[in-house]
């Protein structure tokens, strides 16, 4: 296909595709599927080659949230049982966060539910990011704690904080359609502020929401302008109890061509695949590792995820390597200069303007079954007495 060739020609040389290009590529067919994965494979192997970076989620503090995002199980007036437990001490959160670099994760990710953190707040994930360098060296720490208020990136960098994760999750256009307690504008806030501080920014999207491909590709350019080193790739768990409960859009198919679209427009960052991968790639999931070089290790927030050992044993199977902690993740272009997903002189990088038709529309895709045996509330790990999922 002459499409693929150009993608990859412009994946390699990090030139951004047109929002044409990108819409093609959610609109190709189930027969080129294969095509679409090895032609992005080629841009992955080229940034990353053959490694797979291992991540790690402790959830510090379970639910009681304010925010009503619609795809959260942690959301105001959640009533999806999920665990509920305020902020884990640092040595609490240390043992968890043992288990996954046990595991051969080299980022531990600390999450807290809630709009955005307290000074206090930041003071208490302080005390963990040293508890978890203190007995694990060379680890890397990213936080994930809300909206940032001004001067907490700073303080989040000087407690030894590597990087900083908020997600745009959709596009600019249709944010509204799934949270009303804060806007887009206050998440591109936050990951502005985590940049200029100096940590290594992480920002993607969750797919699935009921979203259009021109929404899907509104988001990836507005991450890329946005500049992360890291774009996860999440894939909507639809959890009994939240809004978006029977929102099942998804198969395989579909997740492999994001995960395509995503790895073209961004080539050289870090694309990890997160949240539902085991509940809409299934099987499929080694093909994945094709386009991505980044998963996460064991359970989630609040669902279960794969069995470590099962993750470690798809990588192998699959010809991929788990990544070193004396190797690094970005290429060297990347890691000596912390430039983001691409040149910030490229044209057509996107703007947050957001809403507008970007090319054709793709067939809608057919719905997906509702898989809700492969959706389990975490009962292990952080907040329980259980041996965590590594």
């Amino acid at each position: 296909m002459d499409l693929l060739n150009t993608l990859v020609d412009k994946g390699l040389r990090r030139e951004l595709p047109t929002r044409e290009e990108a819409l093609a590529v959610l609109a190709t067919s189930d027969d080129e599927l294969l095509d679409v994965v090895a032609a992005a494979g080629k841009v992955r192997r080229h940034w990353f080659g053959r490694r797979v970076k291992l991540n790690y989620l402790v959830n510090l503090k379970s639910g009681l949230c304010p925010e009503d995002c619609s795809y959260c199980s942690q959301r105001l007036g959640s009533s999806t049982g999920i665990l509920k437990y305020t902020w884990l001490k640092p040595d609490e959160a240390s043992k968890a966060a043992a288990a996954g670099l046990a595991g051969g994760a080299k980022r531990v990710c600390l999450v807290a539910s809630g709009r955005g953190p307290t000074d206090r707040d930041v003071d208490r994930v302080a005390g963990t990011i040293k508890a978890i360098k203190d007995q694990n060296e060379g680890v890397e720490v990213c936080a994930c704690l809300g909206l940032l208020s001004d001067g907490q990136a700073e303080r989040l960098r000087e407690a030894g904080a590597d990087a900083y994760n908020h997600n745009l999750n959709t596009s600019e256009s249709t944010y509204g359609d799934i949270t009303t307690t804060h806007t887009y504008a206050d998440r591109v806030d936050t990951v502005t502020k985590a940049h200029a501080a100096g940590l290594s920014a992480c920002s993607g999207l969750i797919a699935g929401m009921g979203e259009s491909d021109e929404d899907l590709v509104d988001v990836v350019y507005s991450l890329r302008e946005l500049d992360p080193d890291s774009v996860p790739v999440n894939f909507l768990i639809p959890v009994e109890g939240t809004p978006l409960a029977k929102e099942w859009n998804l198969t395989p198919q579909r997740c492999l061509r994001i995960l395509a679209m995503v790895r073209f427009v961004c080539p050289d960052v870090e694309v990890r695949i997160a949240g539902g991968r085991e509940v809409h790639l299934r099987t499929m999931q080694p093909l994945a590792l094709n386009l991505a070089n980044s998963i996460f290790l064991g359970d989630y927030l609040t669902t279960e995820g794969q069995a470590g050992k099962a993750d470690l044993e798809m990588i192998a199977d699959a010809g991929f390597e788990v990544e070193g902690a004396d190797q690094v993740t970005l290429p060297e272009h990347r890691a000596a200069a912390g430039s983001g997903c691409g040149s910030h002189e490229s044209a057509g990088c996107g703007s947050h303007e957001g809403g507008g038709v970007c090319g054709t529309t793709a067939p809608a895709t057919p719905v997906n079954e509702a898989r809700t045996d492969l959706v389990a509330v975490r009962r292990r790990g952080a907040g329980t007495d259980l041996a965590p999922n590594a």
